[in-house]
């Protein structure tokens, strides 16, 4: 695809590094030749100095003839009238526009068939708030993702000494858990990802990644950690747009403290927020943390703008005696830092951002991807469409499809009911499927299962 990116920043470089590396077209935009100069040294693709929203830079950019535009410059209004010009200039196909300002969103009319052609509008602080808040209602899970609406789940939790499933075979699974059905599709072991198989045994500290029905993910975890204490106590550092939006989404169901350094902003949390405590300080300051019982909080989420504080502060709570801790970070260079540190989760903003615009950007009718494992692997749901004779899965079982090594097909969602992948399995027309790719240089193979041939039309 020939693929245009405005705003040369962490996002847009990110998404121009990934979408590269799939054989993509990109011309990068940015007014600033340094941030185009730091890619460039990299990676060979065609860069342009000018205001992403500017016609004659948009047309230098080779607009008319672009597969797709993703507006992400630091500017809400700039990334909006980009894709108003690419689209009354230009008729871009598709425009794709991060959109930071909740205000916008509040009024859905203003990106309607007759408002701003904005066809895909991201919100990083609302991913990021989505996330954090599965991430709270599993507390022994490190990355937790939706599929189908929210009827499945693809967890990954680490393997904890003495729970049931240690030492035991795969095959087991329906022995410990009778009445639930889950698949475990892949297995990282000491950084190494293995393909699980049915006598592949379960040990210490294997980060297992499994799927299942949204209401078995509980027992399935049991049964990898031991028993779950749920979570009642949540400390969030920071009162920005992030730090409120997961105060809202937390506070009915959990005791939630809100840290902020800043007076008037700890006013306006308080005129915003019904059951939430707003403290005023630092959330690197030990005494606060004392006095607010650090020690009995069982999920601190540092949610500040500022990635060295919330290193800084994640790092203190955990050694205080939170249960467990998450950081925002979106420098990748800390990122690499701070792998298997006392932090438990690191969020990051821009891989929530890279993994929305990925699902837009899949061939065939992908509705969600998802990067796991460093960027290393994909999770996808994806629709099967066509019948025996123009589809390449349709109509045949799992056992019959030629899925690349190590990826699996983990569940199915029919007519609104899940259903756990056998080999015996058939897929049928409009069914939703659960994919998980440990490489993404397979993802091309996988697009190509998924397209239907020229008699489906």
């Amino acid at each position: 695809m020939k693929i245009i990116i405005l705003g040369a920043g962490r996002v847009g470089r990110t998404l121009a590094e990934q979408l590269l590396l799939e054989h993509n077209e990109i011309t990068l935009v940015d007014s600033s030749a340094n941030q185009l100069a730091y890619i460039t040294e990299k990676f060979d693709l065609c860069t342009i100095v000018g205001n992403a929203a500017s016609p004659e830079v948009l047309e230098k950019a080779g607009a008319q003839d672009a597969d797709m535009l993703i507006a992400v410059t630091g500017s809400d209004e700039v990334n909006m009238l980009a894709c108003e010009i690419s689209h009354q200039l230009f008729k871009t196909p598709r425009k794709i526009a991060r959109i930071r300002n909740s205000e916008y969103l509040r009024y859905p009319q203003l990106f309607s068939a007759k408002g701003i052609p904005v066809d895909i509008l991201i919100n990083p602080e609302n991913l990021v708030i989505n996330y954090v808040t599965r991430l709270v209602e599993y507390p022994s899970a490190l990355q937790v993702l939706d599929f189908a609406q929210g009827k499945i789940e693809l967890v990954m939790v680490k393997a904890k000494e003495h729970a049931p499933l240690i030492g035991q075979p795969l095959k087991n699974l329906g022995i410990h858990m009778p009445s639930v059905e889950t698949k475990i599709v892949a297995i990282t072991r000491q950084s190494n990802t293995i393909t699980p198989e049915p006598d592949t045994i379960i040990e210490v500290d294997d980060e297992v990644f499994f799927i299942a029905d949204k209401n078995n993910v509980r027992e399935v975890i049991s049964e990898l950690r031991g028993s779950i204490t749920p979570s009642r106590n949540i400390m969030i550092a920071g009162g920005g747009n992030t730090g409120l939006g997961l105060a809202q989404a937390l506070e009915h169901r959990y005791h939630v403290k809100i840290i902020s350094r800043d007076k008037h902003r700890c006013r306006k949390l308080a005129e915003s927020l019904q059951n939430t405590i707003v403290l005023h300080g630092n959330a690197v300051d030990e005494t606060l943390l004392f006095d607010e019982n650090i020690g009995n909080v069982d999920v601190f989420c540092a949610m500040t703008d500022d990635d060295e504080i919330n290193i800084m502060s994640a790092t203190l709570a955990k050694r205080l005696g939170a249960r467990k801790v998450m950081a925002l970070i979106n420098r990748q260079a800390y990122i690499n830092l701070i792998k298997n540190s006392t932090i438990d989760i690191v969020i990051s903003s821009h891989l929530a951002t890279m993994n929305n615009v990925l699902s837009h950007l899949r061939r065939g009718d992908v509705v969600q991807a998802h990067t796991l494992n460093n960027n290393a692997a994909e999770a996808l749901e994806a629709i099967a469409h066509g019948n025996p004779e123009n589809s390449k899965i349709v109509g045949r079982t799992i056992e019959q499809i030629q899925l690349p090594h190590g990826a699996s097909i983990g569940a199915i969602v029919r007519a609104g009911m899940v259903i756990i992948a056998k080999p015996q399995t058939m897929i049928m027309p409009e069914d939703h499927i659960i994919l998980f790719v440990p490489d993404k240089r397979d993802i091309p193979v996988i697009e190509h299962l998924f397209q239907v041939g020229l008699t489906f039309f």
